[in-house]
């Protein structure tokens, strides 16, 4: 049905119920002249006279009377499909389906989730572990992160964080193997490597050379396709790696990792917020965006500011190798 068709029927229905256009046109919001003309617009297309009406009184015909009865009940299924509709856009309950990368869901967005979950408690979050970007639509997907670069396919995406590449060891790997100082000293250290989930072959290693994004193939000692598991063979001081400083930036912290090669670290990829539309949300989808970018947002947790990274530079300079025998000792 057009939608003049309905407009047609409610003002028909409007008009029949308080028994006066003028009357029907201020309850619409509309004027007279424009109450009158959906009427015999609506005539015109049934081929019927609807009203006997004059300047003074307006009554049903038969045949109004017959398309009254018959237009009420669907007319008013109607309007209450169209105020559930929009009462269920505004109303914090309901499905929200989140979709994320495993890489990113407990160190970045479970705290905004496990917050969101305490302010409304009739949400009822689906989350589903994905690195991949599949089609939101067909997924029905509320809101998606993705990390790298933007995703593509119709969505709105909206930059939260820099993804800071930081080449890391344990201060027991540099005690007992030392640091590289350039990238090329990467081939005499072991290194972890990340399995790309697609290919299945190990991610290069990406460093910022001058103004150019630089890939290097490195040769892995250790190779997942697990980030905590990448993230825990560096602490344990079995390799050198390349970790996300979301990964990253705590360890460091904490002294349980020292970042190396700090000259070369690539900040050109980032974390983004994806969703479908600016606009049709329901309230529910709208505030969990607006948590996630209150939360994540540049948020500092996440990345080293420079000062620590020319604080870490220069104690990685003044530590020495150990001795052969303090590490045959240490062991």
């Amino acid at each position: 049905m057009a939608i003049n068709e309905l407009r047609a029927i409610a003002n028909f229905v409007k008009a029949a119920e308080l028994g006066s256009l003028r009357q029907a046109a201020g309850a619409q919001g509309i004027t007279p002249q424009a109450s009158s003309q959906l009427l015999v617009q609506l005539e015109s297309h049934l081929g019927v006279r609807l009203f006997h009406r004059t300047t003074r009184s307006l009554s049903l015909t038969e045949e109004g009377q017959q398309f009254l009865v018959s237009a009420q009940p669907g007319l008013a299924t109607l309007q209450q499909a169209v105020h559930g509709a929009r009462r269920g856009r505004e109303e914090m309950a309901g499905p929200l389906r989140i979709v994320a990368p495993r890489s990113i869901l407990l160190e970045v967005i479970w705290p905004v989730l496990d917050e969101f979950c305490r302010r409304h408690p009739r949400v009822e979050p689906d989350v589903q572990l994905d690195d991949r970007i599949g089609n939101w639509v067909e997924d029905r997907v509320d809101v998606g992160f993705r990390s790298g670069y933007p995703p593509e396919g119709g969505v709105v995406a909206r930059r939260l964080l820099t993804l800071q590449l930081l080449v890391c060891a344990a201060p027991a790997y540099i005690a007992r193997h030392g640091a590289p100082a350039t990238i090329e000293e990467l081939a005499q250290h072991r290194c972890t490597g990340f399995r790309h989930a697609a290919t299945g072959k190990s991610m290069p290693w990406e460093f910022q050379v001058g103004d150019d994004i630089v890939a290097h193939n490195i040769a892995p000692a250790f190779c997942t396709n697990d980030i905590e598991a990448e993230a825990r063979a560096v602490v344990g001081g079995h390799a050198v790696g390349q970790l996300i400083g979301i990964t990253a930036a705590p360890l460091v912290r904490s002294g349980q990792l020292v970042p190396l090669l700090t000259q070369h670290v690539a900040e050109h990829l980032a974390l983004y917020v994806y969703y479908g539309s600016r606009t049709a949300q329901p309230a529910r989808v709208r505030a969990f965006i607006d948590l996630a970018v209150e939360m994540v947002a540049n948020n500092p947790a996440y990345t080293l500011a420079p000062h620590e990274l020319a604080a870490a530079a220069a104690g990685t300079k003044r530590r020495p190798r150990r001795s052969s025998t303090a590490a045959s000792k240490a062991r």
